[in-house]
């Protein structure tokens, strides 16, 4: 896979159940394309301080926030490439920074800092200089099926539907594949609209229609706060 190490978007969030799936996804279905990767496994490992600051920062919804994780789009084995990376967002708008490495060579610079010397220097002592800031550890292992399309008159404008979400907080090993905890325990999907300019007027009108509106959701963050308040 080739994803950019650097780019910038807006993100929206959207919570739906499986009726509101289906007939969402007949009204828009022919303005899209499936992704080239159209269907993934994707595994992520959240790192965070000891206290959660990472988290418990984004939880309060500030202008500028920050998350560091570690993502395949399929489940690993140690010599396949993965994706280490921190996302910000300031205001509404979503920037990544990353590089890609082999599993093995991850554990090698989380465990013994022995850095590869095949990655974006910039970009790993960015991520380098993060982790040292905040000592960073392993908190959560995140796993979700995602489904992927672009709007085909306009390659900008991407739509993933997320579902099947699972997640551990022990043993945390990207190649685990879909252990763990079911977070939704029913047929809910998380809908995410990826623009660099506005909403297509069709998916405007789709949601419109529906009356679907954006829901303020982190993965990471609603398991934390359930952990933190009880479920």
């Amino acid at each position: 896979m080739n994803y950019l190490e650097v780019f910038e978007r807006t993100e929206v969030k959207y919570i739906l159940d499986k009726s509101t799936y289906k007939i969402l996804f007949n009204k828009i279905k022919n303005h899209l394309k499936k992704d080239k990767y159209y269907e993934s496994h994707i595994c992520n490992i959240y790192f965070d301080t000891d206290n959660y600051d990472l988290i418990v920062n984004s939880i309060n919804k500030p202008i500028y926030k920050e998350k560091v994780r570690l993502r395949s789009y399929q489940v690993p084995t140690l010599t396949d490439n993965v994706y280490l990376e921190v996302k910000k967002k300031y205001k509404n708008i979503v920037s990544k920074r990353r590089i890609e490495l082999k599993l093995k060579d991850f554990y090698d610079y989380y465990n013994n800092h022995i850095i590869p010397n095949y990655v974006n220097k910039q970009i790993m002592n960015e991520l380098d200089y993060t982790f040292n800031y905040y000592k960073l550890k392993p908190k959560l292992y995140l796993y979700y099926d995602r489904h992927s399309y672009y709007d085909k008159d306009n390659i900008n404008f991407r739509i993933t539907f997320d579902e099947n979400i699972r997640s551990m907080e022990d043993d945390l090993q990207l190649e685990d594949g879909s252990k763990g905890i079911d977070y939704f325990k029913d047929k809910t999907y998380i809908m995410e609209l990826k623009t660099l300019n506005a909403l297509p007027i069709w998916m405007v009108r789709a949601l419109n229609d529906l009356k679907i509106y954006p829901q303020s959701f982190s993965k990471y963050g609603s398991i934390y706060t359930r952990k933190v308040i009880g479920d």
